[in-house]
C-alpha cells in the first residue's frame, strides 16, 4: 500500500465485527435456510445460489443466527480455497460456513460498497495470499485477515469513488447481459438456418413438421428439397493439412502462423490473442499451404473440428500440420457458408462420429474429404452466410465493449481507490458533460 495517497488503516481499525461462519456439522435437510459456503460467492461480486445448495432446519438455523447475526451492507469474504471472492450481504436469510467470513465495517469510517470494490483491487488479493497458510487449500486465519490494510478516503470521497465504480459496473453487467442473449439467439438462428434455411421470399422456411412437402431426407437428415448434399472434396479445389517442423522458422515478424489456438468454436472468425509469426522455407512444401481468402480451416488433431474461415486482407498466412485446409472452388460455393455450415450442430455431430480409433484423436485427410455439406443455391447460401455474420459481428462488437470497460474499470480502480486520481474533478467534469448534453 506504499502507493497509496490516502492514509492506510489495517481492517482491525475499520471493522466493528470481523467473523468467520460455522465450524460444525450440521443435518442437511430437503428444506430449510441456506448454509453458504465459498461456492456460492461468485467472481463476479455476487451471491449465487443453486439446488445443490446445503439447507440446514428452521430450528437450527436460530440456533446459529444468535451467534452469526449478519446485517445488510456486511461483507461477505471467501478465507478457504479460492481467497478473496466477495459479496455485499443484502439481508437473505441465510447462515454460513467457515470458508466465508463477514466484515462489518465502521460506518464512520468506511463505506461498505467502497470496501466492496476495495476487495476487488490486486492490492488487497495479494495481500490475503500473502497472508494465507502455505497448505494445499489456502486459508486465512481470521487475525491475519484483521490485520490486511485499506486506504480511508474521507467519507464522501468514498462514497463518490463507489458510485463511479458501481456505475462501470452497472454497465459491464449489462453488456454482458447483451452478449449472453445474442448467444443464445446465435444458437437459435444457427439451428434454424443450417436445416430450414431462407425461402425464395427471403424468410425462413416452416418446420419439417410444419411442411413435410418442402423437406426430404438425406444423410444430414431431413433437408430442404431444394438443397444438394455434397463432400467438401467435390466443391474444394484442394484439400490438404499443414507440413510439420515449423518451429525453427519462428520469428518477431514476418507471416501469420495459424494454430488451433487461433480458431474458436464461438465462431468462423480467427482468434488474435496469441499470435506467432514464421519466416516461411520458400520451397515448395514451405508454400504448400500458404493461406488464401476464403480457405476453411478445420482442426484435425486435439480438439478436433473447430472451423475457421480465412478472411480477406490476412495478408500471408500459413498453418501447421494440426489443421486441414479445404479450399472452396469459389464459384460454387460461399466459404463462409460452408464454414458456419461446418461449424454448426449438424456437421459437428457428424464429425464427432468419425474420430479416428485410437489413444490420441485426429482425423485424416480422406475423412475431411468426404465429410458431407449442404449446398443450397448460391443466393441462399449467400443470405445465410450474411445473417450469421451479421450475428457474429453484433457479438464481437457487444464484447470489445465489455472488454473496453473491463480495461477501464481496471485503470480507475487503481487509480481512484489509491488517491492518485482525485474523484472530485472527474465528478465535476461528468456534471458538466450532462450539463452541456
Amino acid at each position: 500500500m506504499s502507493d497509496s495517497l490516502f492514509p492506510v488503516r489495517p481492517l482491525s481499525e475499520l471493522a466493528t465485527a470481523i467473523k468467520d461462519g460455522t465450524h460444525g456439522t450440521h443435518r442437511r435437510v430437503q428444506e430449510g435456510v441456506p448454509l453458504l459456503s465459498a461456492k456460492n460467492i461468485s467472481a463476479n461480486g455476487t451471491i449465487i445460489w443453486d439446488e445443490s445448495d446445503d439447507l440446514i432446519s428452521e430450528s437450527e438455523y436460530q440456533v446459529l443466527s444468535r451467534s452469526f447475526q449478519l446485517e445488510p451492507n456486511d461483507l461477505l469474504l471467501t478465507i478457504v480455497g479460492s481467497l478473496g471472492r466477495r459479496a455485499i450481504y443484502a439481508g437473505e436469510r441465510v447462515t454460513f460456513q467457515r470458508s466465508v467470513a463477514y466484515v462489518r465495517p465502521d460506518k464512520r469510517k468506511l463505506d461498505s460498497r467502497f470496501l466492496f470494490h476495495w476487495m476487488g483491487h490486486p492490492k488487497f488479493s495479494a495481500e490475503l495470499v500473502r497472508r494465507s497458510n502455505a497448505t494445499a487449500q489456502a486459508g486465512l486465519y481470521l487475525g491475519e485477515l484483521a490485520k490486511v490494510s485499506a486506504p480511508i478516503p474521507i467519507p464522501s470521497q468514498q462514497r463518490a469513488i463507489a458510485q463511479i465504480l458501481d456505475t462501470l459496473d452497472t454497465a459491464m453487467h449489462a453488456t454482458e447481459a447483451i452478449i449472453a442473449k445474442l448467444k443464445a439467439i446465435k444458437q437459435g438462428l444457427l439451428h434454424d438456418l443450417v436445416t430450414r434455411g431462407i425461402d425464395a421470399n427471403g424468410e425462413l422456411r416452416p418446420p419439417q413438421a410444419e411442411a413435410p412437402h418442402l423437406y426430404e431426407e438425406s444423410p444430414l437428415g431431413w433437408t430442404p428439397k431444394e438443397w444438394d448434399v455434397v463432400t467438401l472434396e467435390s466443391v474444394s479445389k484442394t484439400v490438404t493439412s499443414g507440413s510439420r517442423d515449423w518451429a525453427r522458422f519462428y520469428a518477431d515478424s514476418g507471416a501469420l502462423f495459424v494454430r488451433i489456438g487461433n480458431l474458436t468454436r464461438e465462431h468462423i472468425n480467427f482468434r488474435y490473442e496469441s499470435i506467432i509469426y514464421v519466416r516461411p522455407r520458400r520451397n515448395a512444401d514451405g508454400q504448400r499451404t500458404r493461406l488464401e481468402s476464403g480457405d476453411i480451416l478445420i482442426s484435425i488433431t486435439a480438439d478436433l473440428g473447430i472451423v475457421g474461415v480465412v478472411p480477406d486482407g490476412l495478408g500471408e498466412a500459413y498453418i501447421n500440420q494440426h489443421i486441414a485446409l479445404v479450399r472452396p472452388d469459389l464459384d460454387a460455393v460461399n466459404s463462409r457458408f460452408v464454414g458456419h455450415y461446418m461449424a454448426g450442430p449438424i456437421a459437428q455431430t457428424y464429425i464427432s462420429k468419425l474420430n479416428d480409433a485410437g489413444a490420441k484423436a485426429g482425423l485424416n485427410l480422406p475423412t475431411i474429404r468426404g465429410l458431407l455439406t449442404a449446398k443450397p443455391l448460391r443466393f441462399e447460401q449467400d443470405l445465410i452466410a450474411m445473417r450469421l455474420d451479421e450475428i457474429d459481428n453484433r457479438i464481437q462488437n457487444a464484447t470489445t465493449e465489455s472488454a473496453k470497460l473491463r480495461e477501464l474499470k481496471a485503470g480507475l480502480m487503481h487509480d481512484l481507490l489509491t488517491g492518485r486520481v482525485r474523484v472530485t474533478p472527474l465528478l465535476a467534469e461528468a456534471a458538466q458533460q450532462q450539463g452541456s448534453v
